[in-house]
């Protein structure tokens, strides 16, 4: 819960706009509670039975995350991957190696399944 209370410090402080925190469902009412607290809005998306993925920052960042839909981070096509990641203040240079690779492993398989 420490890394969970200074995600929140950075994002008070506008450090951040969007955070992703993964953490145990034992944990989700807490992390909610304290959310909802401080009027900040969130979403949760379950990972397994034990774990979650607690989005939260900006409403609008966070809407993003919603219209995205509750899969998988694995299930992201590369521009959703790549608006997750700048979302999140991943480096430009590499979100954009990332989304070009997602890209091109992509067009090999749909290649691959023609022929």
């Amino acid at each position: 819960m420490q890394v969970f209370l200074h995600h929140i410090y950075e994002y008070q402080k506008g450090l951040r706009n969007l955070i992703l925190h993964t953490l145990s469902k034992s944990f989700e009412t807490q992390a909610v509670d304290r959310l909802e607290k401080l009027n900040i809005p969130y979403f949760v998306q379950n990972v397994s039975d034990s774990k979650i993925n607690l989005f939260f920052g900006n409403k609008n960042c966070v809407d993003i995350i919603r219209l995205i839909g509750n899969k998988p981070l694995n299930e992201y096509s590369p521009e959703e991957d790549f608006i997750l990641g700048i979302m999140l203040g991943y480096g430009m240079i590499p979100q954009c190696a990332r989304y070009t690779a997602k890209r091109r492993k992509q067009k090999l398989t749909k290649k691959e399944m023609i022929a």
